[in-house]
């Protein structure tokens, strides 16, 4: 082996070393520098369960993204579909909306992701038998589902719910004996990501998804109903903006129609840090879970330094423009 092929061999073992696990080093990277920071209050159990909480509705969403992401298209409706599904499962989960009965707590959890699901479905329609650019098409549905939450609630939050559905927000449960209790969102989440890892890593459905990513022609040549499959992972995204939004309606004791601004920006940023590329056939489960990790790391550590929140907002804008940034620039390696 001659030396310059060898270090084109090492070169290429690097890189490929450093996109599969740069985000653990990062990540490890800013837990030891908050560790030492704030020793007293970063590195405790309860912290990081804080952490998980926090970042779960944006993180459930960033799941439905990915799916999006891979199939080279995107979603900008998530957070305006998450202020619908909130404030659906809200009026579906308060006695006085309802003659003054309570109903079970499946109805509002069943209305918030059939909800979620209804959208994804106008989405998919759209995109895929419309024809429209998935940009145009999910701008159009940021504003009609802030619109049909805004009509549905008549502009206020909704609130007054029973212990019950609080508890999907806010509950902590304790899953073997002498084991710290787990947030009850960090629970669904890690289930929500279970299920989308294995729709999108150990089925069928999966395989079609990245090939449409990777080459939507030949996959319509090698008979992949292709139109079908973009409308399903439209309708599966949504689907997760739903099981989010139950978790912030809960969490927050209300659902409020202006919930979810700036959400599908953040989601987006989980995915594409994740892994994920704009340029289709690219993304992990995995990956979206450690991006959304990152997310809430880094908000919590700012907010532990006093971080004026303007500047916060800086610094999350900054991520998701170097996000897509590093993105663009490795597709241009690949071409």
């Amino acid at each position: 082996m001659t030396e310059a092929a060898s270090k084109y061999i090492n070169k290429e073992a690097i890189n490929s070393f450093l996109n599969k696990y740069a985000l653990y080093f990062i990540l490890l990277f800013m837990i030891i520098v908050m560790s030492v920071l704030k020793p007293d209050n970063f590195p405790k159990f309860n912290n990081f369960t804080n952490i998980m909480r926090q970042m779960t509705p944006i993180g459930v969403m960033a799941l439905g993204v990915t799916f999006c992401i891979i199939i080279g298209g995107t979603d900008l409706s998530g957070g305006s579909v998450i202020a619908f599904c909130s404030v659906v499962a809200a009026h579906l989960a308060h006695p006085g909306l309802n003659g003054g009965s309570q109903f079970p707590l499946l109805i509002p959890i069943l209305g918030a992701v059939l909800a979620g699901g209804l959208m994804g479905l106008i989405n998919g329609v759209v995109v895929s038998y419309g024809n429209v650019p998935p940009f145009i098409a999910t701008l159009g549905m940021m504003s009609v589902a802030r619109g049909a939450a805004m009509l549905i609630s008549g502009g206020r939050p909704i609130g007054d719910f029973n212990s019950t559905f609080k508890f999907i927000g806010g509950g902590m449960v304790r899953i073997l004996p002498g084991i710290k209790a787990i947030p009850m969102p960090v629970i669904v989440f890690i289930l929500a990501a279970v299920i989308a890892y294995i729709l999108l890593h150990r089925s069928k459905f999966g395989t079609y998804v990245y090939a449409i990513g990777g080459n939507e022609h030949a996959a319509r040549v090698s008979g992949i109903s292709v139109d079908k499959i973009k409308c399903f992972v439209y309708i599966l995204a949504g689907m997760f903006y739903g099981i989010g939004a139950i978790i912030l309606t809960s969490r927050q004791e209300s659902g409020n129609p202006a919930s979810g601004l700036s959400y599908d920006m953040e989601a987006i940023t989980c995915a594409i840090i994740g892994g994920s590329s704009f340029s289709g056939g690219i993304g992990k489960i995995s990956g979206t879970f450690l991006g959304a990790l990152f997310m809430g790391i880094l908000a919590n550590a700012m907010t532990m330094m006093q971080v004026n929140p303007n500047w916060q907002m800086i610094v999350k804008g900054s991520v998701i423009i170097g996000a897509v940034l590093f993105d663009m620039m490795k597709n241009r390696k690949r071409t």
